[in-house]
């Protein structure tokens, strides 16, 4: 499977960085690289890719608004966004995991860190730069459980409650899964039954529930 990708940012090394280092991989294809948010929602609109890797501080059309135009609009193409921010507590990452991101990576992150978010991102398999946007959900996380946090449609059951207590603290599907002693495929299952009862567009959202709501506070 070959990943398309399109590279939102209005800084020319990094997107030529970007593009050199994932044009490299035979799986990943960057179909565009863009400047500004209106060229991003064109580039989206015409190709359709799997990733979009968005900058925040953007002229014009920022990357907030990006991201809240294409998870909120009925009809938009389904598609996996990743923040790339200059700093790992920029005030907006928290809104922009709100509105929809899948994740984000530091602008200084090394290559591999780069493909891997990527690929990941791709699959949905884990959060991107995991331990960085772990670190922010429990950092802008209120110090008691949030009165204002969602509630699900129907209690998790105890089993979910220990899976996503594992995903609020970074872990893949099969560092899950190994944690637990269970199958791949049984954390498939839990996450999908949570992200339902929640109502939750990914798992990064799932993440800022569980610590909002003092979940991934509390011990099993």
């Amino acid at each position: 499977m070959t990943v398309s990708v399109v590279i939102a940012d209005d800084q020319d090394m990094v997107r030529t960085g970007f593009r050199m280092i994932l044009e490299s991989q035979p799986d990943i294809e960057v179909v565009a690289d863009v400047v500004d948010g209106e060229a991003a929602l064109a580039a989206v609109a015409e190709h359709r890719p799997d990733v979009l890797l968005l900058d925040i501080r953007m002229p014009g059309l920022d990357g907030l608004e990006v991201t809240r135009r294409l998870s909120g609009t009925a009809g938009s193409p389904h598609i996996v966004i990743v923040i790339v921010t200059t700093f790992d507590l920029d005030e907006y990452v928290h809104a922009a995991l709100h509105g929809g991101a899948s994740g984000f990576l530091l602008k200084d992150a090394s290559p591999a860190m780069l493909v891997e978010a990527v690929r990941a991102a791709a699959v949905g398999d884990s959060l991107v730069s995991p331990a960085i946007t772990v670190r922010l959900l429990r950092e802008m996380a209120p110090r008691t459980p949030a009165a204002g946090a969602r509630r699900p449609t129907e209690p998790l059951t105890e089993r979910e409650r220990d899976v996503v207590r594992c995903l609020a603290r970074g872990l893949t599907n099969a560092e899950i899964a190994g944690e637990l002693f269970v199958s791949l495929s049984t954390v498939k299952t839990h996450l999908a039954n949570v992200q339902a009862k929640l109502d939750a567009r990914n798992r990064v959202e799932i993440a800022a529930w569980a610590w909002e709501s003092g979940l991934a506070a509390t011990s099993a």
